[in-house]
């Protein structure tokens, strides 16, 4: 599996997650974590990529045609739209569907900076019907009507109550004969589990029932790329929030 670091300079989250990941010898299904076969590659961002940039376009396009499955890492979200673009025009380029599920306590689709990139991104083409927002819990009005007005299927925490295998069920469904991008923001956890985050809103996953949901979206043989963004080291208490980004990476391999 492929695993690109983006970073700022003299940044050292990636290098504790990864610490933490070579603790872990088998992820929960038995599989041995070579690591060895994981081939790691950092990108420093010296800029904000909210916009496209023919660098990174160009990076993260040979990326997508060598590698049948990449992980993204980045504290931030700014990476966001760069990386699901890339994806919809590597997807459309070979013939296939695209298809994007998001696990975010955040629609995306405000008018403000840090929480427009999926809005962006739908006004750019990417299929409407093709869009899974997972764990939604914090909607202002303007969001609810830009997701109602173009269809796009969202699921709130209510629905996980007692309900999530069938959840994962429907979820395998509606991903079904699409090329997936799965989409994590660590605020789709509950802080309680995941402190260290920039947005962080109570209700959210546990870490055990996300780490189950990560295992059942990572037997998808269609999945393509997964990014892990939302990372906020100085909100962490104890690294723990660290560790359970290395859980995550370690479930996904």
């Amino acid at each position: 599996m492929k695993i690109v670091n983006f970073s700022k300079k003299n940044d050292n989250t990636f290098n504790i997650i990864f610490d933490f990941l070579k603790n872990i010898k088998l992820n929960e299904d038995g599989k041995l974590i070579d690591f060895n076969n994981l081939d790691i590659e950092s990108f420093i961002l010296e800029k904000n990529f909210n916009e496209l940039n023919e660098t990174l376009y160009n990076f993260i396009f040979e990326i997508f045609k060598k590698n049948s499955k990449t992980f993204f890492i980045n504290e931030e979200n700014s990476i966001n739209y760069s990386l699901t673009r890339i994806f919809f025009d590597f997807v459309q380029n070979s013939g296939n569907k695209p298809c994007l599920v998001i696990f975010n306590s955040h629609a995306e689709c405000k008018n403000s900076f840090n929480h427009t990139w999926l809005k962006k991104l739908i006004e750019d083409g990417f299929p409407k019907r093709n869009i899974l927002l997972v764990g939604v819990r914090n909607l202002d009005f303007e969001e609810l009507e830009f997701l109602k007005k173009n269809n796009i299927k969202f699921i709130g925490m209510n629905s996980f109550i007692n309900n999530i295998e069938d959840i994962c069920d429907s979820i395998m469904e509606f991903t079904s004969g699409k090329i997936v991008y799965v989409s994590i923001n660590l605020n789709a956890i509950d802080p309680a589990y995941a402190p260290g985050t920039f947005f962080p809103e109570v209700g959210g996953f546990s870490s055990r029932e996300f780490i189950y949901l990560i295992q059942r979206i990572n037997k998808m043989k269609n999945l393509f790329a997964l990014d892990l963004v939302g990372i906020n080291p100085k909100k962490d208490i104890n690294k723990i929030t660290l560790q359970l980004c290395a859980k995550i990476l370690a479930e996904s391999i």
